[in-house]
């Protein structure tokens, strides 16, 4: 399915190339080209839970005719939305960055970039708040996502928070190939401190706590770890 994100970016050639870089990239992009119109546009689709909306994320430009970036975000911030956001900036001062991540923001990109960049940054944050199934299972093994509890038959298992967060972002994508990196992504808040190493250290917890459970963790060299069903 296309991830639905919203573009606002006022300069017409850019705006237009990243639409069909995006597009190309399974992305369904809605483009406006003022703040304000990006304003009306996200009011008009405010969720009633604020972890639901019509875009994935949005992809926002500080520098924007009508209201600026900033203001943007401080708005849909204020009416308790939650929509990732991306900012794109063609200033590099500290001051500014800081500014838009102070205000809600969950990623910046200096302008120029590189479409590549983009689209990897898109898409780390679409992973974060992709709601997991609330029911998980493979092999002996079940997650309950209501309760946080994960259970080999019926023996509850001893998970820290991130323990818990590997092992359900693995068994989301039982049968996938997931690097560290999107394991990162996908269960530390942006700015928290998880290093590729410590990745490491939960897996190798997971695999003795998963002992009988009727899975394993294998190592991909090279590409990362996948969960699959013992032999």
């Amino acid at each position: 399915m296309p991830l639905p994100l919203l573009l606002v970016e006022d300069d017409a050639v850019l705006a237009d190339g990243l639409v069909r870089t995006l597009q190309a990239q399974d992305m369904q992009v809605e483009l406006v080209r003022d703040g304000l119109a990006a304003d009306a546009r996200l009011q008009s689709v405010q969720p009633a839970s604020p972890h639901s909306a019509q875009f994935s994320v949005i992809v926002l430009d500080i520098g924007l005719p009508g209201i600026d970036g900033f203001e943007v975000v401080r708005r849909l911030r204020a009416r308790g939305a939650a929509t990732p956001i991306l900012l794109l900036t063609a200033r590099d001062a500290v001051e500014d960055r800081v500014r838009g991540l102070e205000l809600g923001a969950d990623d910046y990109l200096v302008k120029p970039f590189a479409t590549a960049e983009l689209v990897a940054r898109i898409r780390a944050l679409a992973r974060r708040v992709a709601p997991p199934p609330s029911q998980l299972g493979l092999g002996r093994l079940s997650l309950d996502g209501a309760t946080r509890r994960a259970r080999v038959d019926e023996r509850v298992l001893d998970l820290s928070a991130r323990e818990w967060g590997v092992l359900e972002h693995l068994l989301a994508n039982a049968g996938r190939v997931v690097s560290k990196q999107q394991i990162i992504d996908a269960i530390a808040p942006w700015g928290d401190d998880l290093t590729l190493n410590a990745v490491e250290v939960y897996v190798s917890r997971l695999r003795l706590k998963l002992d009988g459970a009727g899975v394993a963790i294998r190592t991909i060299r090279g590409f990362g770890y996948l969960l699959e069903a013992a032999a």
